[in-house]
């Protein structure tokens, strides 16, 4: 809103033309997005204290977990609006990227609202059924996917990280590919969502790492220097990663060891939705699976453990996600969630130094 109704007057007022500029808009995107969340998380914290909106606590996990039974959830929705705000005041509301990444992270954020409020509802931590979960995620993601497919400019090429010529053209097939992509990255992160601060410290180094993808991908001068896919509009999506860094920070002031507040499935489900929506509009698809490697390795080992245990009765790990298992061994909460950190930023620059190694 800003940019639209102060870049116009630029010919008037020679200042206004700063407006121009993505990475002056980002960096204010980023500081909006922690300023709201400061001013409206300890009101919202308070307030769903007053509602006694707290965390239920699976019975079957760690004991050390009992105690944050009650500890109010749904802090999500402090991400949602110190991410859609800050956007809508600072970004290109012409941008079809910028409005397909906001769907989907509203829309999955209103998954998880309705899953954390059956939750609280019923008193129980199952919320709504994972089937059910799972179609309206795909839902989504296939209307974001089929947009895209549409979306005249946007390519259906697949690029490979390391190798400059290789981008097969997927056609159709770019869609489920897409919908694969969002899903899995809203999940992955809804299963990483544990410990205190464990899923929202790898999200706001993932999304700075797409933000600097962002801004490259919509760059045709810096694209074809780095030899990446050049994806116009996509520069955008820099701005929102920006809010999304800034939200993350924020969030992360009250949701540190120990936390004051949870993101719920409202949070978790929105940012993995966005960062994988990001990561297909900007062609670094593949590449998620090395800055969410956290991520990743927190989804595969459920599915290992699953698939381990009904196939051949025995568990891999003490317990999944794999977060838990380190818990059961004996480390201390903040140690995982600060080697997961560590680890998170180790993946982001291998992860950057894609752009060169090809």
């Amino acid at each position: 809103m800003l940019y639209h109704l102060l870049y116009p007057l630029h010919t008037e007022f020679s200042v206004l033309y700063i407006f121009r500029f993505i990475t002056f808009r980002t960096i204010y995107a980023t500081i909006t997005a922690l300023v709201i969340s400061f001013i409206l998380g300890p009101w919202l914290i308070n307030k769903l204290q007053t509602l006694q909106i707290g965390q239920s606590i699976r019975k079957l996990g760690p004991e050390s977990h009992f105690k944050k039974e009650g500890t109010p959830t749904m802090g999500g929705t402090l991400i949602l609006l110190a991410i859609v705000l800050p956007t809508l005041l600072w970004a290109d509301l012409t941008n079809i990227y910028v409005w397909v990444t906001l769907i989907i992270t509203v829309g999955y954020g209103a998954i998880g609202f309705v899953d954390d409020y059956r939750k609280v509802k019923q008193r129980n931590s199952d919320g709504i059924s994972p089937r059910q979960k799972i179609f309206w995620q795909l839902l989504l993601a296939l209307g974001a996917g089929l947009t895209l497919y549409f979306y005249q400019p946007f390519t259906t090429t697949l690029a490979v990280p390391f190798f400059k010529n290789l981008a097969p053209d997927l056609g159709l097939f770019y869609v489920p590919f897409a919908m694969i992509v969002i899903v899995g990255a809203s999940n992955a992160v809804n299963l990483t969502d544990g410990l205190d601060g464990l899923a929202i410290g790898p999200m706001i180094i993932a999304s700075g790492t797409y933000l600097l993808f962002a801004y490259l991908a919509g760059n045709a001068r810096l694209s074809d220097y780095l030899q990446i896919s050049s994806v116009q509009g996509a520069g955008e999506l820099s701005v929102l990663c920006g809010a999304m860094v800034g939200a993350g920070l924020g969030f992360l002031w009250f949701n540190t060891y120990p936390a004051q507040v949870f993101m719920g499935d409202v949070g978790s489900l929105s940012l993995g939705g966005a960062l994988g929506t990001i990561a297909v509009i900007t062609k670094q698809e593949i590449v998620l699976i090395i800055v969410g490697g956290i991520f990743v390795v927190e989804a595969l080992s459920v599915i290992f453990q699953v698939t381990s245990f009904r196939l051949y009765g025995k568990r891999i790990f003490r317990m999944a996600p794999i977060h838990h298992h380190f818990e059961l061994k004996g480390w201390p909460e903040p140690k995982i969630i600060v080697r997961f950190w560590i680890i998170s930023i180790i993946l982001a620059l291998v992860a950057l130094s894609t752009l060169k190694l090809r």
